[in-house]
Protein backbone atom coordinates (compact mmCIF):
# COMPACT_ATOMS: atom_id res chain seq x y z
CA UNK A 1 0.00 0.00 0.00
CA UNK A 2 1.24 3.36 -0.94
CA UNK A 3 -0.24 6.48 0.46
CA UNK A 4 -1.23 8.98 -1.71
CA UNK A 5 -0.48 11.97 0.85
CA UNK A 6 3.35 10.03 0.59
CA UNK A 7 5.81 12.34 -1.94
CA UNK A 8 7.24 9.49 -4.55
CA UNK A 9 9.79 10.76 -6.85
CA UNK A 10 9.24 8.73 -10.49
CA UNK A 11 12.71 7.70 -10.58
CA UNK A 12 12.47 6.18 -7.48
CA UNK A 13 12.48 2.02 -7.48
CA UNK A 14 9.74 0.62 -5.79
CA UNK A 15 9.56 -3.34 -5.16
CA UNK A 16 6.50 -5.52 -4.47
CA UNK A 17 4.28 -5.41 -1.45
CA UNK A 18 6.11 -2.25 -0.16
CA UNK A 19 4.04 0.12 2.15
CA UNK A 20 4.65 3.92 2.05
CA UNK A 21 2.53 5.85 4.93
CA UNK A 22 1.47 9.26 4.66
CA UNK A 23 3.89 12.34 4.21
CA UNK A 24 7.28 10.19 3.72
CA UNK A 25 9.36 11.90 1.40
CA UNK A 26 11.19 9.01 -1.47
CA UNK A 27 13.75 10.74 -3.55
CA UNK A 28 14.52 9.31 -7.14
CA UNK A 29 17.93 8.06 -7.17
CA UNK A 30 16.24 5.58 -4.54
CA UNK A 31 15.93 1.74 -4.47
CA UNK A 32 13.56 0.27 -1.64
CA UNK A 33 13.35 -3.74 -2.07
CA UNK A 34 10.09 -6.12 -1.92
CA UNK A 35 7.82 -6.04 1.11
CA UNK A 36 9.70 -3.20 2.96
CA UNK A 37 7.27 -0.62 5.42
CA UNK A 38 7.97 2.92 4.97
CA UNK A 39 6.27 4.75 8.02
CA UNK A 40 4.99 8.11 8.34
CA UNK A 41 7.22 11.61 7.41
CA UNK A 42 10.07 9.07 7.11
CA UNK A 43 12.77 10.52 4.42
CA UNK A 44 14.45 8.86 2.15
CA UNK A 45 17.05 10.83 0.18
CA UNK A 46 19.06 10.08 -2.80
CA UNK A 47 21.52 7.15 -3.07
CA UNK A 48 19.69 5.25 -0.61
CA UNK A 49 19.71 1.38 -1.45
CA UNK A 50 17.34 -0.33 1.19
CA UNK A 51 16.65 -4.18 1.27
CA UNK A 52 14.26 -6.55 1.93
CA UNK A 53 11.29 -6.71 3.96
CA UNK A 54 12.81 -3.72 6.01
CA UNK A 55 10.96 -1.23 8.69
CA UNK A 56 11.94 1.99 8.87
CA UNK A 57 10.27 3.85 11.31
CA UNK A 58 8.74 7.66 11.49
CA UNK A 59 10.77 10.74 10.86
CA UNK A 60 13.82 8.82 10.02
CA UNK A 61 16.27 9.90 8.08
CA UNK A 62 17.84 8.14 4.98
CA UNK A 63 21.15 9.05 3.24
CA UNK A 64 21.23 12.44 4.12
CA UNK A 65 24.23 14.56 3.14
CA UNK A 66 27.72 13.77 4.80
CA UNK A 67 28.23 15.98 7.88
CA UNK A 68 31.77 16.34 6.35
CA UNK A 69 33.30 19.58 5.33
CA UNK A 70 35.28 17.64 2.80
CA UNK A 71 32.27 16.66 1.00
CA UNK A 72 32.15 18.19 -2.38
CA UNK A 73 28.55 16.30 -3.73
CA UNK A 74 29.74 13.28 -5.21
CA UNK A 75 27.49 10.23 -6.16
CA UNK A 76 27.57 8.03 -2.95
CA UNK A 77 24.88 5.72 -1.25
CA UNK A 78 23.61 3.91 2.01
CA UNK A 79 23.26 0.31 1.42
CA UNK A 80 21.01 -1.31 4.28
CA UNK A 81 20.42 -5.10 3.93
CA UNK A 82 17.14 -7.26 4.66
CA UNK A 83 15.36 -7.30 7.82
CA UNK A 84 16.73 -4.15 9.56
CA UNK A 85 15.15 -2.55 11.40
CA UNK A 86 15.63 1.33 11.58
CA UNK A 87 13.32 3.14 14.69
CA UNK A 88 12.18 6.69 15.29
CA UNK A 89 14.77 9.30 14.23
CA UNK A 90 17.40 7.45 13.13
CA UNK A 91 19.79 9.02 10.87
CA UNK A 92 22.37 7.03 8.41
CA UNK A 93 24.52 9.52 5.91
CA UNK A 94 25.70 8.65 2.43
CA UNK A 95 29.83 7.41 1.73
CA UNK A 96 31.83 10.56 0.47
CA UNK A 97 34.78 9.76 -1.70
CA UNK A 98 36.68 8.12 1.22
CA UNK A 99 34.96 4.57 0.50
CA UNK A 100 32.09 6.07 -1.54
CA UNK A 101 29.15 4.03 0.31
CA UNK A 102 27.84 3.33 3.95
CA UNK A 103 26.59 0.05 4.94
CA UNK A 104 24.25 -1.53 7.46
CA UNK A 105 23.67 -5.05 7.05
CA UNK A 106 21.10 -7.66 7.59
CA UNK A 107 18.85 -8.28 10.89
CA UNK A 108 20.17 -5.04 12.23
CA UNK A 109 18.63 -2.91 14.67
CA UNK A 110 19.22 0.84 14.79
CA UNK A 111 17.46 2.25 17.82
CA UNK A 112 15.24 5.69 18.07
CA UNK A 113 17.86 8.92 17.34
CA UNK A 114 20.63 6.89 16.47
CA UNK A 115 23.10 7.88 13.77
CA UNK A 116 25.19 6.42 11.69
CA UNK A 117 28.34 8.95 10.03
CA UNK A 118 29.44 8.64 6.51
CA UNK A 119 30.99 5.77 5.31
CA UNK A 120 30.46 3.51 7.94
CA UNK A 121 30.58 -0.33 8.07
CA UNK A 122 28.06 -1.88 10.20
CA UNK A 123 27.95 -6.08 10.19
CA UNK A 124 25.06 -8.00 9.78
CA UNK A 125 22.57 -8.02 13.52
CA UNK A 126 24.19 -5.27 15.27
CA UNK A 127 22.14 -3.77 17.49
CA UNK A 128 22.81 0.10 17.87
CA UNK A 129 20.82 1.39 21.03
CA UNK A 130 18.72 4.98 21.43
CA UNK A 131 20.74 7.83 21.22
CA UNK A 132 24.21 6.41 19.77
CA UNK A 133 26.39 8.03 17.65
CA UNK A 134 29.09 6.47 15.03
CA UNK A 135 31.11 9.16 13.27
CA UNK A 136 32.67 9.03 9.97
CA UNK A 137 34.57 5.46 8.80
CA UNK A 138 33.88 3.20 11.95
CA UNK A 139 33.76 0.00 11.50
CA UNK A 140 31.81 -2.24 13.66
CA UNK A 141 31.44 -6.28 13.33
CA UNK A 142 28.52 -8.47 12.96
CA UNK A 143 26.68 -8.93 16.41
CA UNK A 144 27.56 -6.59 18.26
CA UNK A 145 25.67 -4.59 20.56
CA UNK A 146 26.11 -0.53 20.84
CA UNK A 147 24.03 -0.07 24.31
CA UNK A 148 22.19 3.48 24.65
CA UNK A 149 24.11 6.64 24.69
CA UNK A 150 27.36 5.25 23.42
CA UNK A 151 29.97 7.45 21.02
CA UNK A 152 32.48 6.37 18.55
CA UNK A 153 35.09 7.96 17.20
CA UNK A 154 36.08 8.27 13.90
CA UNK A 155 37.54 5.50 12.44
CA UNK A 156 37.04 3.07 15.08
CA UNK A 157 37.14 -0.54 14.53
CA UNK A 158 34.50 -2.75 16.97
CA UNK A 159 34.61 -6.15 16.56
CA UNK A 160 32.10 -8.83 15.88
CA UNK A 161 30.58 -10.24 19.30
CA UNK A 162 31.66 -6.87 21.22
CA UNK A 163 29.07 -5.35 23.90
CA UNK A 164 30.08 -2.17 24.97
CA UNK A 165 27.95 -0.86 28.24
CA UNK A 166 25.46 2.40 27.80
CA UNK A 167 27.14 5.79 27.21
CA UNK A 168 30.56 4.70 26.28
CA UNK A 169 33.09 6.59 24.80
CA UNK A 170 34.84 4.95 22.52
CA UNK A 171 38.09 6.74 21.49
CA UNK A 172 40.39 3.23 20.04
CA UNK A 173 39.64 -0.25 18.88
CA UNK A 174 37.76 -2.79 20.48
CA UNK A 175 38.82 -6.41 19.76
CA UNK A 176 36.51 -9.13 19.02
CA UNK A 177 34.09 -11.21 21.69
CA UNK A 178 34.64 -8.98 24.60
CA UNK A 179 32.30 -7.06 27.28
CA UNK A 180 33.87 -3.08 27.17
CA UNK A 181 32.62 -0.29 29.78
CA UNK A 182 33.97 2.29 32.10
CA UNK A 183 35.74 5.61 31.68
CA UNK A 184 38.30 5.33 29.82
CA UNK A 185 36.52 2.22 27.99
CA UNK A 186 38.42 -0.53 29.39
CA UNK A 187 38.01 -4.64 28.78
CA UNK A 188 36.12 -6.32 31.41
CA UNK A 189 36.35 -9.92 30.44
CA UNK A 190 34.94 -12.23 27.06
CA UNK A 191 31.02 -11.55 26.27
CA UNK A 192 30.61 -15.17 27.16
CA UNK A 193 26.33 -14.80 27.42
CA UNK A 194 26.13 -12.86 24.03
CA UNK A 195 28.39 -15.93 22.75
CA UNK A 196 26.44 -19.12 24.12
CA UNK A 197 23.46 -17.33 22.58
CA UNK A 198 25.10 -17.64 19.35
CA UNK A 199 25.48 -21.52 19.68
CA UNK A 200 29.58 -21.20 20.54
CA UNK A 201 30.12 -24.22 22.09
CA UNK A 202 32.10 -24.22 25.85
CA UNK A 203 35.30 -25.50 24.34
CA UNK A 204 35.38 -23.11 21.88
CA UNK A 205 34.60 -20.25 24.42
CA UNK A 206 37.00 -21.45 26.75
CA UNK A 207 39.92 -21.11 23.65
CA UNK A 208 38.57 -17.37 23.51
CA UNK A 209 38.78 -16.70 27.15
CA UNK A 210 42.29 -18.39 27.09
CA UNK A 211 43.59 -16.11 24.64
CA UNK A 212 42.65 -13.30 26.08
CA UNK A 213 43.83 -14.10 29.11
CA UNK A 214 47.29 -14.14 27.59
CA UNK A 215 46.67 -10.84 25.77
CA UNK A 216 45.64 -9.26 29.05
CA UNK A 217 47.05 -11.07 31.97
CA UNK A 218 50.21 -12.73 31.58
CA UNK A 219 52.31 -9.12 31.73
CA UNK A 220 53.03 -8.68 28.59
CA UNK A 221 53.03 -6.07 25.80
CA UNK A 222 50.25 -6.41 23.36
CA UNK A 223 53.07 -7.25 20.77
CA UNK A 224 54.76 -10.28 22.73
CA UNK A 225 51.05 -11.59 23.73
CA UNK A 226 50.28 -11.62 20.32
CA UNK A 227 53.45 -13.59 19.43
CA UNK A 228 52.71 -15.59 22.39
CA UNK A 229 48.92 -16.40 21.22
CA UNK A 230 50.30 -17.41 17.65
CA UNK A 231 52.49 -19.63 18.51
CA UNK A 232 50.94 -21.71 21.66
CA UNK A 233 47.37 -21.89 20.87
CA UNK A 234 46.36 -24.04 17.28
CA UNK A 235 44.97 -21.75 14.41
CA UNK A 236 41.50 -21.57 14.64
CA UNK A 237 38.96 -18.78 12.22
CA UNK A 238 38.52 -17.41 16.15
CA UNK A 239 42.59 -17.28 16.76
CA UNK A 240 42.83 -15.81 13.12
CA UNK A 241 40.29 -13.45 13.46
CA UNK A 242 41.62 -12.12 17.00
CA UNK A 243 45.61 -11.71 15.71
CA UNK A 244 44.19 -9.93 12.87
CA UNK A 245 42.21 -7.60 13.81
CA UNK A 246 44.45 -6.32 16.98
CA UNK A 247 47.97 -6.33 14.18
CA UNK A 248 46.06 -4.43 11.74
CA UNK A 249 44.50 -1.68 14.59
CA UNK A 250 45.58 1.71 13.70
CA UNK A 251 44.46 2.90 16.84
CA UNK A 252 45.45 0.68 18.90
CA UNK A 253 43.10 -1.17 21.08
CA UNK A 254 41.54 -0.67 25.12
CA UNK A 255 43.04 -2.22 27.62
CA UNK A 256 42.01 -3.89 30.83
CA UNK A 257 40.94 -2.16 33.60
Amino acid sequence: MISKLAYIHPEAKIGKDVTIEPFAFIAGNVTISDGTWIGPNTTIMDGARIGKNCRIFPTAVISGIPQDLKFRGEESTVEIGDNTTIRESATINRGTAAVGKTIVGSNCLLMAYSHVGHDCLIGDNAIIGNSSSLAGEVNVGEWAILSGGTLVHQFTHIGAHVIIGGGSKVRIDVPPFVKADRDPLSFLGLNSVGLTRRGFEKERIDEIHEIYRAIYQKGMNFSQALDYVEKEFKASPDRDYILEFIRKSERGIIRAR
